[in-house]
């Protein structure tokens, strides 16, 4: 490869030297018509020009000139190139006194000869690589660009550099009002992507119908995706991502692959703003610790902690191989932390008490939990020990170490819960709840701040990874119950509101909500409930398949433990909303720490025993609004 350039490099000196040796002549036969120099004077004349242009051409970098990619800045290079040689070559005569041009204006047009002889191929190049573009379109896919100008353009440009495109542009779809009636690079704005319908009906008529919408902004998302996605499910048109404008930009990707929409683009929303330099404060050049580092939420939480530079960053969890996964991800992106990997069991008092006093975390973020509620109905004695004891002996442990906040992660399924593992969380809530408020009150000791929140998209054991799975294998796409509903958002989001949470609860501080004080919780703001079946549909559209034609989707009846419909809220903590976007705060109902604990104890004893029965009464007794549903409940 590096042969190949060098002979591409020296191909265009040779190039440029000809192209030289030719402007002289050209040059002196427009300045003085039949005022020739003498004929010794041409062989060093002819040399020092070609001498004079290969010189000039280098701070212009004309040696590594693509000819076919030649666009307005190479054409700038070579004016200047051109210039500059016709100076030198001007120069370099009157200091050897060899030859004087009778008309005072042959520097100018010497520049000018060079600049033409030189643009002339370069320009040729082009052309003869956009006509071949334009004779292999025929055969290419008519496609619709939904993007505002900067992405068509990119596209659009990149498609051009293709030998042979298989993509044809025919219009686009603006993000921008101002922008409709006008085109780029000659391709007309045909609509705003919110008027993907109407304009697709016109195609239609005119039987000019794309074969895919190419989404070439990564703005295109959320709320407007899915609007864009209806009008093309509509007229039976699949919708495609363009590879991102890094590829794009100076024909990076050979070939533009096209790839499907994903489903958490789909259900992505807006970005809330958050306090970045609050989180900073609270990270940066601290101990941190992550349970459960090695799941879904605590391994993005140990990449966004990681990002904002803590003294040092312990990452815990019982699964070896997780666990290997996220410290190799961190060792090759931040390989300036201070990192360690701990295997350990959150039940396991006395390890995880030694390992804290060791460590002395100053701030802790505890996502350790079993969380599929089949799994723990089958095994609801070790949901207990792992979810409420579990976090019982970590919060004991960080208060004993110092710590100053430890941020617990809990789940919608604890409101009212119907399965062993909402409960055990919700009692696990309740111990830290009653932390919080204990430190509060006393103005000293570790804050507790617990954070609520439903579904994350592509987690371990949801059920977007498992319809990836069935869609593979051809179907059918299993969904428990036509009206299942849930709370869905991106683990990118959900962890960027916990730390944003974790900020608002750390410290005492005047725009913190006044239901903090006694022990309220942080729910992040989920936005609205998605029906299971809807999420399956899109699932098989976004695949460029049809729902019920070619994938079938099957009802298995709701599983042990399972509702129909989450919720964030019990009805005895009404939401109240906080300043801050994206987070609301649930009334508080709180008791007293020490009868909390002394109950877990007991449920854990009771566990250790194998008295399943006697454990999971005295869980009802402690959650009054348990209502164990071992068969699901609608």
């Amino acid at each position: 490869m590096a042969r190949a350039s060098s002979n591409r490099i020296l191909l265009n000196l040779v190039l440029d030297g000809l192209i030289a040796a030719l402007a002289l002549p050209v040059a002196l036969w427009l300045a003085a018509p039949g005022a020739w120099p003498s004929g010794p004077w041409w062989l060093a004349g002819v040399p020092g020009a070609v001498a004079a242009l290969l010189l000039a051409g280098l701070p212009f970098g004309m040696p590594r000139q693509y000819w076919r990619f030649a666009g307005l800045r190479e054409l700038l290079g070579i004016s200047g190139a051109a210039i500059l040689a016709a100076a030198l070559f001007w120069a370099a005569c009157h200091a050897v006194d060899i030859w004087r041009s009778p008309n005072l204006a042959f520097p100018v047009i010497h520049a000018l000869a060079l600049a033409a002889l030189l643009g002339a191929p370069r320009v040729a190049g082009r052309l003869r690589a956009r006509r071949t573009t334009d004779d292999s379109a025929d055969a290419a896919q008519p496609v619709l660009i939904a993007s505002a100008g900067d992405g068509a353009d990119l596209f659009i440009r990149a498609l051009a550099q293709e030998r042979a495109p298989r993509w044809r542009v025919i219009g686009i779809l603006s993000l921008r009002e101002r922008q409709l009636g006008r085109r780029i690079q000659g391709h007309p704005i045909l609509g705003l992507v919110e008027e993907a319908d109407t304009v697709l009906d016109q195609l239609r008529a005119e039987n000019r119908l794309p074969a895919a919408i190419v989404l070439a902004d990564p703005r295109v998302q959320g709320a407007a995706l899915q609007k864009l996605m209806d009008a093309a499910d509509h007229h039976g048109v699949p919708v495609r991502r363009a590879p991102p404008p890094t590829a794009l930009d100076a024909g990076a990707a050979p070939r533009q692959e096209l790839r499907p929409v994903s489903i958490e683009e789909l259900l992505d929303r807006p970005q809330v703003p958050l306090d970045r330099e609050g989180m900073a404060r609270l990270v940066q050049g601290r101990r941190v610790l992550v349970t459960g580092a090695g799941g879904t939420i605590g391994g993005e939480l140990a990449r966004q902690v990681a990002a904002l530079g803590p003294a040092s960053l312990t990452l815990l969890d019982h699964g070896e191989y997780v666990l290997y996964e996220i410290d190799l991800e961190l060792r090759e992106k931040h390989p300036e932390i201070l990192r360690r990997a701990v295997l350990a069991d959150v039940r396991d008092e006395a390890r995880i008490q030694r390992l804290f006093a060791e460590i002395k975390p100053e701030l802790v973020f505890h996502a350790a939990a079993l969380k599929h509620v089949p799994m723990v109905e089958n095994d609801p004695l070790e949901g207990l020990l792992t979810n409420a004891l579990g976090t019982r002996i970590v919060a004991d442990a960080a208060r004993a170490a110092g710590t100053r906040a430890m941020v617990f992660i809990s789940t919608d399924k604890a409101v009212n819960p119907t399965s062993v593992m909402g409960a055990s969380k919700r009692l696990a809530e309740m111990y830290c709840q009653a932390l919080d408020r204990q430190a509060r009150t006393e103005k000293a000791g570790m804050r507790l701040i617990t954070v609520r929140f439903g579904n994350v998209l592509g987690s371990t054991g949801s059920v977007v990874p498992l319809f990836r799975r069935q869609l593979e294998r051809g179907g059918p796409l299993t969904v428990t119950h036509p009206d299942m509903r849930r709370y869905f958002m991106t683990v990118r989001e959900a962890v960027g509101l916990v730390l944003q949470a974790s900020v608002v609860g750390a410290e005492d501080r005047p725009d913190q909500p006044a239901e903090l004080s006694d022990g309220g919780i942080f729910v992040l703001d989920m936005g609205e409930p998605v029906k299971i079946v809807d999420l399956a549909r899109r699932m098989i559209r976004l695949a460029g398949l049809r729902p019920e034609e070619d994938v079938e989707i099957r009802f298995t009846g709701l599983r042990p433990g399972e509702k129909l419909f989450e919720e964030m809220f019990h009805g005895q903590e009404p939401p109240r909303a906080t300043q801050f976007p994206g987070l609301l705060m649930a009334t508080p109902r709180t008791t007293d720490a020490v009868q909390v604990g002394r109950a877990i104890d007991e449920i854990a004893a009771q566990a250790r025993s194998s008295a399943t029965g006697a454990a999971l009464a005295q869980l009802n007794r402690m959650v009054p609004e348990f209502e164990h549903a071992p068969l699901g409940v609608a």
